[in-house]
């Protein structure tokens, strides 16, 4: 090496300096179980939405009204995974769901000791061909957590937010849409809600129908009868999108859709199974409403499915479940090149906004915020997501800044296997 070079490299701060990759293997995989208390107010707020088992009497529930209000102190728990490298380096995500947890404690946890934390993209690809069932189900939500806890891990590593790592941030805030589950449907209060929304900043609003086949003409008359109220309330300038939980058939959707194309729904989500392509295809071609689909389709192959048959207006896939953050990135590239939207399934937040903050908003223009969900689901958090105006305001803090507040944790458990 020339003396020049030499003089060149010992000027260079030490962050720039050339050396070997340092490796981060990882020493522990964690899951926690945190258990506490909060008030809830009960009573209300429990309107239940279709569901693809209501086609049976006894399985179908009697059309729910709000009661009298009553406040009760309810127990709390949830789910987090930690990563520890060897280091000290670690990352933290949750909550996780339950069946995924189980994978991640009984069979990722003893393949990942010993990885290199940072190798991102190896991890992922080695735990989906680790086993057959990788491609779905708990096995991926059990990916999906790992890669989310390691993206976490490193932001921390490298001090920044996820989304900076990701190619973010596009915008300095990420507007969503207000997610009416367990909003009554009682024509008064519905349109109580949908113009307070409105005033809250929310310019779009999705509303849950509660009836499909199993109700018949009179659950279509109500269903139909929602959508005219909402729009009547809100006007023209909000978006209104409307969810049926897979509780549909492609018959039913097409009579619905022809009854309120005129109210101009923004989408109609999940009209039936995921897995009947074909329908989600007749559907969209069927109507002018753009058809939504996406939090129990997993992985790029099965978007692919999807697009290629033009069966989806919108996608909405869920880093929780579909492989995680790493996954979801390529499944925005994916429908880009279809030049369909990636609205992720608000299921979760952390995840979600992150990628969305990090993609043009061409490809993710919005985020789904669970209103009344989210009141409860980052209980453990500090600081959890929260928007004001019907917009999230882009975290500063290393990873994905999740801080547990211990004050509210009054019990953590850490899983065992069984004896």
């Amino acid at each position: 090496m020339s003396l020049a070079r030499r003089r060149f490299l010992a000027a260079l701060p030490a962050a720039y300096a050339w050396a070997q990759p340092k490796t981060n293997p990882i020493r522990a995989v964690e899951v926690w179980e945190l258990r506490g208390h909060r008030d809830a107010v009960r009573g209300i707020d429990q309107q239940y939405q279709v569901n693809p088992l209501y086609i049976y009497d006894e399985l179908r529930p009697k059309p729910y009204a709000d009661s009298a209000p009553s406040t009760a102190r309810v127990p709390m728990s949830a789910l987090y995974l930690r990563i520890q490298a060897e280091s000290g380096l670690e990352g933290l995500y949750g909550p996780i769901d339950r069946e995924a947890a189980i994978v991640v404690h009984e069979q990722l946890r003893p393949f990942l000791i010993g990885k290199d934390a940072l190798a991102q993209e190896k991890i992922w690809d080695q735990l989906y061909r680790s086993n057959r069932h990788a491609r779905r189900g708990a096995y991926l939500m059990a990916i999906s957590a790992v890669d989310n806890t390691l993206w976490d891990l490193r932001g921390r590593y490298f001090k920044t937010p996820v989304y900076r790592l990701l190619g973010g941030p596009t915008r300095d805030t990420v507007e969503c849409y207000a997610s009416c589950l367990g909003y009554s449907l009682e024509p008064a209060k519905a349109q109580q809600r949908a113009a307070a929304l409105k005033e809250e900043g929310y310019r779009y609003q999705k509303w849950f129908l509660a009836y499909g086949p199993g109700d018949g003409p009179a659950g279509m008359r109500k269903n139909v009868e929602l959508v005219r109220i909402l729009r009547e309330t809100v006007g023209e300038e909000t978006e209104l999108m409307f969810d049926v939980y897979s509780g549909w058939d492609l018959s039913y959707a097409l009579e619905w859709a022809k009854q309120v194309e005129r109210y101009r729904p923004r989408w109609i989500e999940e009209a039936t199974q995921a897995e009947k392509i074909d329908s989600f295809a007749q559907l969209r071609r069927g109507t002018s409403i753009p058809v939504a689909s996406g939090e129990h389709i997993q992985g790029r192959w099965e978007v692919y499915d999807y697009l290629k048959e033009n069966a989806l207006s919108v996608v909405q896939c869920d880093p929780e479940w579909c492989g995680g953050t790493s996954e979801l990135l390529k499944i925005c590239t994916l429908a880009s090149t279809f030049d369909v939207p990636v609205i992720p399934h608000g299921h979760s937040l952390h995840a979600a906004l992150h990628v969305i903050a990090s993609q043009s908003p061409a490809v993710c223009p919005l985020a789904e915020y669970l209103i009344l969900k989210m009141q409860s689901y980052y209980h453990f958090e500090k600081n959890p997501p929260r928007p004001r105006n019907g917009r999230f305001a882009l975290p500063d803090a290393p990873g994905y800044g999740i801080e547990l507040d211990d004050t509210k944790v009054e019990q953590g458990a850490l899983m065992r296997s069984p004896a």
